[in-house]
């Protein structure tokens, strides 16, 4: 499925694009299209896809559609997944960021009257600095801790009053379990949590919510798609607000590379018909979603996309079976007693047989079969589960990994 497409946008980017940038012009050669080609909404289909290893094999400067002298700031990816994508910056680019950002906030409920820590990362990252623009631009007041130092955090917290937590949800629940160690719920004002930068499901925000008393808001986003601040959660807590005065989003499915309808779940792609640094033609974000057919009840012109269900480069297969991480976050929201975070170890014995065991926390060790039981009816696959001490699983400040695949492929 395709959100809304405006022509006149899509050609007078390819416009910018082939005059500025020698290997986007190179590109929409080989793939025999030109601006003048874009006609109608269904024309979006002629355009080729663009790849994260096209951008990060790029230089950034020979990519950019401007000339070096515009640019005025570039970010890198976190390179969770490989090499770091660097991306370019105009003003216009950071104006545009500022005010996505602002909009988040007002979504999540922000008003200029609050305090807002962010705990992500500054520098090269794209989230701290953008973040702190946005709240600038807001009005409120911005406490830039950046990640770790749990307690200058929690110091900083209570000092200020902070009322808005800003970081990814590893870091959120490695402090609302500090928080909840130490009884220190009380002496906090905080009433919403910003997360992003990994996904999280429902699991995990049932526990940060339960233990910082707060409402969580989910933000979407990507360096390439100039950084966090894509969309977000509304009030209502049902998919994230795209938006599409600054993209073209689709979804299509992986294997086939063709749209498939509302609803139904398939791989992310964004084209950027106002970004002038680093524009994105149909770029395969490998973030794996769903787009919603009807308006939100909300009532925001901006159209919905369902929360990311995980990436279909983080998918892999046992047994001929694809397992997806959320599926275990999933399993996890409906069993009490059970903690958010959880670990995925593949293995491979000498005869050539692949096993998956879930590692997972939880007082009581007597949930291990009610657990596998639910596993295997979720995911279709028989899996191990081992229960641990709560508290014993690594916690992150930044990105937590939770798939370990030790097979040698």
């Amino acid at each position: 499925m395709t959100a809304p497409v405006d022509p006149a946008a899509l050609r007078a980017m390819l416009e910018r694009v082939t005059s500025g940038s020698a290997y986007l012009r190179d590109k929409l050669d080989a793939a025999g299209v030109r601006p003048a080609d874009i006609a109608e909404p269904e024309d979006l289909a002629k355009l080729p896809f663009t790849t994260k290893a096209e951008i990060r094999e790029t230089p950034v400067l020979d990519y950019a559609a401007v000339p070096a002298e515009r640019v005025v700031r570039v970010h890198a990816s976190t390179g969770t997944t490989g090499r770091r994508t660097i991306c370019a910056y105009t003003a216009r680019d950071v104006e545009d960021w500022t005010e996505m950002v602002a909009r988040c906030l007002r979504y999540a409920g922000v008003t200029p009257h609050d305090r807002v820590q962010v705990a992500v990362g500054y520098g090269m990252w794209a989230a701290g600095t953008g973040f702190q623009s946005g709240i600038e631009r807001l009005g409120a007041m911005v406490v830039p801790t950046g990640p770790g130092n749990t307690e200058t955090q929690l110091d900083l917290l209570r000092e200020l009053d902070g009322t808005v937590l800003w970081a990814t949800s590893s870091f959120a629940v490695l402090l609302a379990e500090l928080v909840a160690r130490r009884d220190l719920r009380s002496e906090l004002s905080l009433r919403v949590a910003l997360t992003g930068s990994e996904r999280w499901g429902e699991a995990t925000r049932t526990r940060i919510e339960s233990l910082l008393g707060v409402r969580t808001f989910d933000l979407y986003g990507l360096t390439e798609l100039w950084g966090g601040g894509v969309g977000v959660e509304c009030e209502r807590h049902d998919g994230i607000h795209v938006w599409t005065d600054h993209f073209h989003v689709e979804v299509i499915d992986p294997d086939t590379l063709e749209p498939v309808p509302a609803g139904t779940p398939g791989e992310l792609v964004v084209t950027t018909p106002y970004k002038e640094a680093t524009p994105l033609i149909r770029y395969r974000t490998r973030d794996l979603t769903h787009l919603y057919a009807e308006p939100c009840p909300c009532g925001s012109p901006y159209p919905r996309i369902g929360r990311i269900r995980g990436r279909s480069d983080d998918q892999i297969k046992v047994r001929g079976v694809i397992f997806l991480p959320m599926q275990v976050d999933t399993v996890l929201a409906d069993l009490e007693g059970v903690g958010p975070e959880f670990q995925a170890h593949v293995d491979r014995d000498a005869a050539g047989r692949d096993s998956l065991t879930v590692r997972v926390e939880a007082d009581d060790r007597s949930v291990a079969g009610e657990l596998e039981r639910r596993l295997r009816d979720k995911v279709g696959l028989r899996i191990g589960v081992e229960v641990v001490e709560p508290g014993s699983l690594p916690r992150s400040e930044r990105k937590t990994q939770r798939v370990f695949d030790h097979r040698v492929l």
